[in-house]
């Protein structure tokens, strides 16, 4: 009997072992948890504040990691197809995470389904513009069709995302210039919103190469615009925008379009509300707006 007791306390021992190790860990299925897999920040950010009590939110960027770009690991696939809820951006934002889609078991969400989008320079030609997360009105759709998703309520964050609307509708109201010079074509829908004009470097993808044709046009509308600053991203070299800059005699600043956080921004709390705001700030200077 005490022999067969030992045996018994070892194997269970051995299975508990192994299910520890197999990473059901606390934000797995062993918690009880369904999941959520976003493509990048933005999505991410939603889901956690829509239902992060009762998912685990799996965000496929990591910190630092420019988005668009993004390649998949056979274990990031994997944990596509096993997820409960898929939130993506297709029309080419992030090819990689389009095609695994394919293979999920859960609910997916293209979250540019359905939404009025506005076309720019990409690299095959025009292209439908997927930056919607920079307007908050457009924003505050794709968290509604989360919400949904995802059986939350998206009332508390609809409201900070339409506070956060007007905070820009005032802040950029009366200013100087109207023109943002970009390093790329990611805030469009966020200057339609408020009455501002893009002039952007390179089209949608940030680390597109312009022809010299191209830049010299760039440069030819920031001197006509008068513009004061040319904006560069922390994820993209801002090698272009120094060029620019320096062509026109103007100084650079952070712009940030919000797919994803540094290693830094997550160290200091920093959120999709706070980057926006950081941004109205930025653009407000820049625009000498009063």
């Amino acid at each position: 009997m005490y022999r067969s007791a030992v045996i018994t306390r070892i194997v269970l021992i051995i299975v508990c072992a192994a299910a520890l190790t197999s990473g059901c860990g606390a934000n797995g299925p062993a918690s009880g948890k369904k999941t959520v897999v976003a493509a990048f920040y933005p999505l991410a950010y939603a889901a956690e504040r829509l239902a992060g009590s009762r998912y685990a939110v799996d965000n496929l960027t990591p910190p630092g990691a420019e988005p668009h770009d993004l390649e998949l690991t056979a274990k990031a696939v994997a944990r596509i197809e096993s997820a409960d809820v898929v939130l993506y951006l297709g029309r080419g934002f992030q090819p990689a995470v389009s095609a695994a889609v394919d293979q999920a078991n859960g609910k997916t969400l293209d979250i540019l389904q359905g939404l009025p989008l506005h076309t720019a320079q990409g690299q095959e030609g025009l292209t439908a513009d997927p930056h919607v997360w920079l307007d908050p009105v457009l924003f505050s759709q794709v968290v509604k069709r989360i919400g949904a998703v995802v059986h939350a309520s998206p009332t508390p964050l609809v409201r900070e995302l339409r506070q956060l609307d007007r905070e820009y509708r005032r802040g950029l109201r009366n200013c100087a210039r109207k023109d943002v010079v970009t390093s790329h074509a990611a805030f469009g829908y966020l200057a339609r919103r408020y009455g501002l004009r893009q002039v952007a470097i390179t089209g949608l993808t940030p680390e597109a190469e312009p022809a010299p044709q191209q830049l010299a046009n760039v440069v030819r509308l920031v001197r006509r615009s008068h513009a004061t600053t040319v904006f560069f991203e922390r994820l993209v070299s801002p090698r272009l925008a120094d060029t620019v800059a320096r062509e026109v005699g103007a100084k650079t600043a952070v712009l940030d379009p919000i797919e994803g956080l540094t290693p830094d921004e997550q160290k200091q709390g920093d959120t999709y509300l706070t980057l926006m705001r950081q941004n109205l700030a930025a653009l407000r200077k820049a625009l000498a707006c009063r």
